[in-house]
């Protein structure tokens, strides 16, 4: 579908470019509607997990469950689902809808105190929330006791490509994310964050192709309606976006 052209439910299913997510039906992952599409990014890191079956993964900041569904279906893994803002209960429910709750368990968390026990997980994996946590210099320390030793963390996030503290921020994203776009860092800038932990190592940090289209197309076929500022500002923003500085750094690394 050309990104300049307003979209539909169904432009959502592109088996060429995400072939295992689009087997989900786009009115359910829009029913969980919590941001950019959660399944396109979540797919674009597998690689770098390399999950086995069985393995327990931490889901962090899960939202209303789209990307446990996804890793329990896709992958067999064993997931909780931990999340600041949506209840347990209805993270539950939707488990249970989606055929999952016997691999996915739902729990209210914060990230800064997980109730997890040391090195509990294999993976751990956060989608379009770690901008909120994870700029603190604390952060990965804190989260990293709950990682085996080997294990893998990754995660996705809205970025800049010319970082908001190397440039001037865009006035089109000034307009839309005011101070929050402070933490929408680049590639480069989250693998010196990283690296200077000293806690991990084999990281690998990118600018996912294509991202900047992928989020307009999602805004304009329905998604982001359920977002603070709804989906109308989210596609304004990204029209400006000319020059393609919006889209998505993923970035996964071994726990030393």
């Amino acid at each position: 579908m050309n990104p300049d052209k307003p979209g539909t439910p169904a432009d959502l299913i592109r088996p060429e470019r995400y072939p295992r997510s689009s087997t989900y039906d786009p009115a359910w992952l829009m029913s969980l509607d919590m941001g950019p599409n959660p399944l396109w990014q979540l797919e674009d890191l597998l690689p770098d997990l390399a999950l086995q079956p069985g393995q327990r993964v931490l889901d962090l900041g899960s939202g209303k469950g789209a990307t446990s569904v996804f890793l329990a279906r896709e992958c067999g893994a064993t997931v909780v689902a931990a999340d600041l803002w949506v209840s347990a209960a209805e993270a539950t429910d939707n488990f249970v809808a989606a055929g999952v709750s016997d691999l996915v368990t739902a729990v209210n968390a914060d990230v800064r105190s997980l109730p997890f026990a040391d090195g509990e997980f294999d993976a751990v994996v956060s989608i379009d929330a770690f901008e909120y946590f994870g700029t603190d210099v604390h952060l990965l320390p804190t989260l990293l006791r709950v990682l085996k030793p080997g294990g893998r963390l990754a995660m996705s996030t809205p970025g800049l490509a010319t970082d908001p503290y190397d440039g001037p921020l865009p006035d089109y994203v000034r307009e839309l994310a005011g101070w929050e776009a402070a933490c929408w860092h680049s590639p480069q800038w989250w693998h010196r964050h990283w690296e200077l932990s000293g806690l991990v190592g084999n990281i690998r940090s990118r600018w996912q192709s294509g991202g900047r289209d992928d989020w307009l197309l999602w805004a304009r076929s329905g998604g982001e309606k359920h977002g603070p500022v709804g989906a109308d500002p989210v596609i304004r923003m990204l029209e400006q976006d000319v020059d393609e500085q919006l889209g998505f750094t993923l970035i996964s690394a071994t726990k030393n």
